[in-house]
């Protein structure tokens, strides 16, 4: 499965432990990344600083659902079940 375009699910519901650029403490589940752009792109996409735990997220179906209100449901779903 590829990314949806304006989607950007991945970068908003899970929560992100570890230090993301400009983001020393991370990001809290729910909160937009700093880098998350308006037409929902990641601004660090391809480059070195871009944290490894974006890099290896992979879009799928079970994860990313039909569209973005589905995606960020189970995302969330899943952060809760994880945390």
């Amino acid at each position: 499965m590829e990314c949806r375009s304006n989607c950007g699910a991945c970068c908003i519901a899970p929560s992100i432990s570890g230090p993301l650029p400009g983001m020393p403490n991370g990001k809290a589940a729910g909160e937009p990344c700093l880098h998350l752009l308006e037409d929902m792109r990641c601004a660090l996409f391809g480059k070195p600083e871009r944290p490894a735990v974006c890099g290896t997220f992979k879009a799928m179906a079970d994860v990313c659902g039909i569209n973005q209100t589905e995606a960020l449901w189970l995302i969330d779903e899943l952060e809760s079940a994880t945390c």
